[in-house]
């Protein structure tokens, strides 16, 4: 996994910047229940996306375990961020109304803890959004992923929407919406892949030796407009509703 203490300092302007902020927040907003007053964003980062989370009335609070990602986000979020893991959060029990963790379960192999904890923080009716299936939305369909396809094992993704929903069940929630949005400025470039493949951007599914990666580099300086981005990434947002105690699944 990369350093998100490093990756700090440029990390906006390498993940699609305001643009993909923008949309990711409206998808989220799209998802919360209308009376939804509180909501947590987990792995928040520098707070990009958190700060665009807003409607009248509802209070968002960020959290992240990374000092400087989140030294950022409090310069945006101002007495309204906490370092904190997602698997223990310093909140109590059926406390939020909402809780949405965007990019962050393809990263970690605890994903039933994240769930478990986001479960335990709503409150009855209260709904966690997580993005699902990350590193396959990347695959668009172009000559970028038609060299990458081979070496991306969706199977073992940490983030597969039916794991989620599995996971998700055991702890009381329940598929209630999805959506998706654009991932803004992430349209991939060969020279731009390349670079990220040798820098080990792509640690969630690429487990390549240094061989294949040489080979890969290679190949993809070979394609055509090697800094012309290819489409842009659909990501999907889903949404599970914490049921009342006591409550029967339909």
């Amino acid at each position: 996994m990369l350093d998100y203490e490093t990756e700090a300092a440029h990390y906006d302007e390498t993940r699609g910047g305001v643009p993909r902020a923008e949309a990711a927040a409206d998808a989220v907003l799209r998802l919360l229940p209308p009376d939804a007053r509180t909501l947590l964003d987990l792995a928040c980062g520098t707070g990009l996306v958190t700060e665009r989370i807003a409607r009248p009335g509802l209070r968002v609070v960020g959290a992240d375990a990374a000092h400087a990602m989140l030294r950022t986000a409090a310069g945006r979020l101002p007495g309204r961020t906490v370092r904190a893991d997602a698997r223990r959060l310093p909140f109590p029990d059926a406390s939020l109304d909402a809780v949405c963790a965007v990019w962050l379960l393809h990263l970690v192999p605890f994903t039933g803890q994240i769930l478990a904890e986001a479960a335990r923080v709503l409150r009855p009716g209260g709904v966690l959004a997580v993005t699902v299936d990350k590193d396959a939305c990347h695959d668009v369909g172009s000559d970028v992923d038609a060299l990458l396809r081979p070496h991306r094992t969706p199977a073992a993704a940490h983030d597969r929407a039916d794991r989620v929903t599995a996971l998700a069940a055991a702890h009381g929630l329940t598929p209630a919406a999805t959506t998706t949005f654009t991932g803004h400025g992430q349209g991939a470039t060969p020279e731009d892949t390349a670079r990220r493949l040798r820098a080990g951007y792509y640690a969630s599914w690429f487990h390549g030796d240094p061989a294949t990666t040489a080979t890969l580099t290679a190949a993809l300086a070979s394609l055509p407009g090697p800094d012309r981005p290819r489409p842009a990434p659909e990501y999907r947002l889903v949404s599970y509703a914490k049921s009342a105690p006591g409550a029967q699944p339909v």
